[in-house]
């Protein structure tokens, strides 16, 4: 298979060659609890565990040095996380051997998720509970890896208010009505993002953290060969990345292990061209297109393209606003894991 392009600097021979060398993971009672929101603050552990935040922060940076997709990897495990019941990292939680219930995580939604997020999180965790045992939440540690490498990939630094507690349910039944999907309209993202409480404005924002990050072939392969099954591509596509795209995601076989970045031009950096990208037909998701070319959401993202402060200010907000989804709080409703793997 080769590449080829008038333009050496083209996006669309990057993105082959990403495609190409990009392989998978294998390479490479809930209820929200209002007033547990009101009681989440920055210096939650100023007593009890006052050097949290460098804790975290030591392992991140390493990680990030080390392995860079761990960055999309925690901030994806994170929004998994606070979608499916509320942040109570029930998403760390593991299958117990032989039982007929599936955990979260081995939901069929998630079996994407890359090991290098679970992998930061059970690092930063491991120590934390060396120098503050049985202090900190597996979901606080979560939200501050989640902060920690949107910074390090480019993208803002926002102060991450503290107090959840780990909820004691991980149930993969859970998942699939309350993730997003790949080809979800703008109603029904707009339904979904509602029944959490964020707004239409929150639902642009938020999917700007596909400024980073992967997915594979089988979210978005629909759309290059049988478009809402026209046997046609989908016209909101650009030709050249469809071209792309098509000669590493066959329509069916061989493509399991293959993926492309959301973000065709800076797919390692965490910035607004996320946006600009989707008014140029270079979203990957037809979800994401579709924030384009809906007229409720349109014009923010024209608006976010143009200006990165805003969107970087934006997303800090809308980030704190996520991470108070479904809080758990006390013994009656959470518990505090020493391993985030293991429901106590």
């Amino acid at each position: 298979m080769s590449c080829s392009s008038s333009s050496s600097s083209s996006p669309f021979v990057f993105i082959c060659f990403l495609i190409l060398f990009y392989l998978s993971p294998t390479s490479l009672s809930k209820t929200t609890n209002k007033t547990a929101k009101t009681q989440l603050s920055v210096d939650y552990y100023a007593k009890s565990c006052p050097q949290l935040e460098q804790l975290v922060g030591s392992v991140t940076s390493q990680q990030f040095k080390e392995t860079p997709v761990s960055a999309a990897a925690t901030i994806r495990l994170f929004f998994h996380d606070c979608f499916v019941d509320g942040c109570d990292g029930s998403i760390l939680i593991s299958t117990v051997p032989g039982s007929k219930v599936l955990a979260e995580k081995d939901a069929v939604d998630n079996k994407d998720l890359r090991k290098e997020g679970f992998e930061s999180i059970t690092k930063a965790k491991a120590l934390v509970e060396s120098k503050c045992p049985g202090a900190v939440s597996c979901a606080d540690i979560l939200a501050i890896a989640a902060r920690d490498f949107v910074h390090l990939a480019g993208g803002p630094y926002y102060q991450v208010k503290k107090g959840r507690w780990d909820g004691k349910l991980s149930m993969a039944s859970r998942v699939p009505s309350n993730l997003p999907h790949s080809n979800y309209t703008i109603d029904q993202l707009i339904k979904l993002f509602n029944t959490k409480g964020l707004t239409i404005e929150e639902l642009v924002v938020l999917s700007g953290a596909h400024t980073i990050g992967f997915a594979h072939c089988e979210q978005f392969v629909s759309r290059l060969y049988d478009y809402h099954g026209t046997k046609q591509p989908d016209p909101a596509l650009d030709p050249r990345l469809l071209k792309a795209l098509r000669m590493s995601c066959p329509q069916s076989g061989g493509n399991t292990d293959i993926v492309a970045p959301f973000d065709v031009t800076t797919p390692f950096l965490f910035d607004h061209t996320y946006y600009a990208n989707l008014e140029a037909k270079l979203g990957l998701l037809a979800s994401d297109q579709h924030l384009f070319l809906d007229p409720r959401t349109k014009t923010l993202v024209q608006e976010l393209g143009k200006d990165k402060q805003k969107f970087f200010q934006a997303f800090a907000i809308a980030m704190d606003k996520m991470g108070s989804i479904g809080v758990k709080r006390g013994t009656r409703h959470g518990e505090k894991r020493k391993d985030c793997s293991v429901h106590m």
